[in-house]
């Protein structure tokens, strides 16, 4: 019998007011139906969770879209024993990313340019009271607005702990390089995206392009996809502030050795891994997830035509950035890099 693996965070230390919290999994056996209580749950009401409901299927004949997320959850868990050496200590912090939904017991990590706009839409649905009913009559800026939605971060250790044995936890995931080829379509060629041309723009032109004109130093908005992946590179980049998230690694956002995830859903089956999430959070006649209707997506293809003038050596080092990625969520190597990775 599978028995669902749940984290749990323990006080390690305190200073000031920034706790310190490590995780580490447990097995454990769970009863049919539980008593829930505590926020967004009435005392002593009973139904049955998503977690509940998950570790369920894995004892019956499972579907094929069932049996795929179970393959996925093994093949993360199996790429975390192998590729990580040990666990660190995490800080509240670490968990800005995780989207609380205390009504259908979720934990979601969110992750930019991995629909994270289409999935907090449905989350501000499911957990608005009525306040919203239609997904896409949100607008996307208000999906980012902080305080729409809580995260686990705002909690105290023992609820944080709670969420995490007792929630179905999950995320979604890109290839690694389509979802960075996303991010500098998005923040750096569309002209709208002024914030970001002035924040990063001009700071790539000043140090990666020579002899730059006054202009661009001063607007920021023409950066290349050449420039743009050496500022990536760059030692000083990180060394000076941390990734912004739209192109931060993904298991530096969600920490998927450190934080069991129960569903791993990917960006190329995202519709059919968004219905098996709200089936399991018995959402799935009250709200639906999104279809996109976008011509333009970034896919492997177009993520090819960028890469071409990349030289294989900021190709290889910009592989060797992302590499835990490919690794930990069962993508493979581009066939369009130039460089051999033996």
């Amino acid at each position: 019998m599978t028995k669902p693996k749940v984290g749990r965070i323990f006080l390690a230390t305190c200073v000031g007011s920034l706790f310190m919290v490590i995780l580490y999994f447990q097995n454990i056996t769970r009863p049919a139906v539980e008593q829930f209580g505590g926020k967004g749950i009435g005392p002593g009401k009973t139904r049955r969770s998503p977690l509940q409901t998950l570790y369920n299927e894995d004892q019956l004949d499972m579907s094929a879209a069932q049996a795929s997320l179970r393959g996925r959850r093994e093949l993360l868990e199996e790429a975390c024993l192998t590729h990580t050496r040990k666990r660190r200590v995490l800080t509240p912090d670490d968990l800005r990313h995780l989207i609380v939904d205390d009504k259908h017991s979720l934990l979601y990590c969110y992750v930019p340019k991995v629909a994270c706009t289409n999935w907090k839409r449905v989350l501000m649905v499911m957990t608005g009271d009525g306040r919203y009913r239609e997904p896409l009559a949100i607008p996307a800026n208000e999906a980012h607005v902080a305080g729409n939605l809580r995260t686990l971060s705002e909690y105290s250790t023992g609820e944080i702990n709670h969420r995490l044995r007792r929630y179905l936890k999950f995320l979604f995931v890109r290839e690694p390089f389509e979802r960075l080829v996303s991010a500098y379509r998005n923040k750096f060629t569309r002209s709208y995206n002024t914030a970001f041309h002035k924040r990063y723009g001009t700071k790539i032109i000043r140090r990666h392009r020579p002899h730059p004109e006054p202009e661009a130093l001063e607007q920021g908005n023409d950066v290349s996809f050449k420039e743009f992946v050496q500022y990536l590179v760059d030692p000083r980049t990180q060394r000076e502030e941390p990734f912004n998230e739209h192109w931060e690694r993904i298991h530096s956002l969600c920490h998927p050795c450190l934080i069991h995830y129960d569903v791993v859903g990917k960006y190329e089956t995202l519709e059919q891994d968004s219905r098996s999430v709200l089936r399991l959070a018995s959402a799935d006649g009250e709200v639906h997830f999104p279809t996109s209707g976008k011509s333009t997506r970034t896919n492997g293809d177009m993520a090819a035509q960028f890469f071409h003038n990349i030289s294989p050596f900021y190709q290889k080092k910009l592989y060797n950035l992302y590499r835990m990625d490919f690794l930990l969520f069962n993508y493979s190597n581009p066939e369009y890099l130039k460089f051999s990775l033996a």
